[in-house]
C-alpha cells in the first residue's frame, strides 16, 4: 500500500482529498500536512503534521520518518492573494516546489503530483477550447509561478527520471473548505450569499466564463491521474474539466432553485485576471492517456452544492 504525503492539506483540495485518499489507501497512510492547525477534518481520522515546506531539513526528515512513496504538493499561494503578496506566492509556490521535487530526486520516491493552473495560460494563449500544449504567458504572479512548476517538473523527470505529474485546475467548487484567495472564488461565494442573504455582489462581471469543476471530479482527477500507468504517460502536464459557465449563467441555475435570488456585479482587480485566462478547455489529452471524464455538470453540481450547504448551514430554500 502506498504512503502518501499531502502539503497544503488544509486547502479547499486538501481538505477533501485528504479524506478520500484515507478512505482508499488506509488513515495512518495518508499524511496529512501544512504550516496552520488544522481543522477537525484532517484529525479525526489519521496523522496531521506541522510542516513548512521552505524548511528543507524538516521536509526531508518527515518523508523518510513516515516513509513516503508520494507527496501531492499542493501548498500554494492563490491568484488574488499573489497579487496583493508576489513575495510570498514566489517563495511558496517557486521555492516549496523546488524543495519538494529535490526531496523526492534525492530520496528516490516514487511520485510527486504538483497541481498547476488555468492561471498558467495569458492573454496571448487561444481563450477557447485551449489545448493542453500551447502557449502561456501568464500575467499574474500566481500564473508565472505554475508555469515554473510545469516546465520545472517536466525537465525534473528528463533529467532525472523523477515522476513528475500535474493536472491545470480550472475554478474548483466546494461546500466543504471556505474560498481560499483564487479569482474562481465566487463560484463558492454565491452559493453561501444564496442560502443566507438571498441576493450576491460578484467581483466579476455576469458574461465571464471560465472553466470549473465539481470538488468531486477535481478529486477524482487528481486520484485518476495518481493512479495511472507511467508507462502509458507520453505527457506530465494535463488539462483538466468539467464545464464552462458565467456568473449569469450561474445566478440562472441557483434561480431555479431559489426563485427570489438576486446577483448585481461589481467587478474588481480580479476581471483582469479572469480575462486573461481561457474560457474553456481541451482535455483531450487527460482523456486519451489515462480516461478522464467528469462525473458532474452544472445542473447536478448546482443541485448538489445548494443541498450539501443547506444542512451544513442548517438553512431551508
Amino acid at each position: 500500500m502506498k504512503r502518501i504525503l499531502v502539503t497544503g492539506s488544509y486547502g479547499q483540495i486538501g481538505t477533501e482529498l485528504v479524506g478520500v485518499l484515507r478512505k482508499k489507501y488506509g488513515s495512518d497512510n495518508v499524511i496529512a500536512t501544512g504550516r496552520k492547525k488544522p481543522p477537525e477534518i484532517l484529525t479525526r481520522d489519521g496523522p496531521y503534521k506541522r510542516l513548512d515546506i521552505l524548511n528543507t531539513n524538516q521536509l526531508h526528515t518527515m518523508l523518510v520518518d513516515f516513509d513516503i512513496d508520494i507527496v501531492i504538493h499542493n501548498a500554494s499561494v492563490l491568484s488574488a492573494t499573489g497579487e496583493k503578496n508576489p513575495q510570498l506566492a514566489y517563495r511558496t509556490n517557486i521555492e516549496g516546489t523546488y524543495n519538494v521535487m529535490e526531496a523526492v530526486r534525492i530520496l528516490g520516491l516514487d511520485q510527486a503530483l504538483v497541481p498547476s493552473s488555468i492561471a498558467a495560460f495569458g492573454p496571448s494563449t487561444p481563450r477557447e477550447n485551449t489545448p493542453n500544449e500551447v502557449i502561456t504567458r501568464p500575467t499574474s504572479m500566481y500564473g508565472v509561478t505554475k508555469v515554473f512548476v510545469e516546465l520545472f517538473g517536466e525537465y525534473y523527470h528528463r533529467r532525472y527520471d523523477v515522476d513528475f505529474r500535474s493536472l491545470r485546475y480550472p475554478g474548483v467548487i466546494s461546500a466543504e473548505a471556505l474560498p481560499g484567495g483564487g479569482t474562481t472564488d465566487y463560484a463558492v461565494e454565491i452559493f453561501y450569499e444564496a442560502l443566507k442573504n438571498k441576493k450576491y455582489i460578484c467581483f466579476l462581471g455576469p458574461d465571464t466564463r471560465l472553466p470549473m469543476m465539481f470538488m468531486a471530479d477535481c478529486i477524482k482527477s487528481t486520484i485518476d491521474l495518481m493512479e495511472a500507468d507511467n508507462e502509458k504517460l507520453k505527457s506530465r502536464t494535463f488539462n483538466v474539466t468539467a464545464f464552462s459557465f458565467t456568473p449569469a449563467e450561474l445566478a440562472e441555475e441557483i434561480k431555479k432553485h431559489i426563485p427570489e435570488f438576486e446577483i448585481t456585479y461589481e467587478p474588481d482587480f480580479r476581471q483582469a485576471i479572469a480575462d486573461s485566462w481561457p474560457m474553456s478547455l481541451d482535455d483531450s489529452v487527460a482523456r486519451e492517456e489515462w480516461g478522464w471524464s467528469p462525473d458532474y455538470d452544472l445542473a447536478r453540481m448546482t443541485k448538489e452544492m445548494l443541498a450539501r450547504l443547506s444542512q451544513k448551514l442548517g438553512l431551508k430554500y
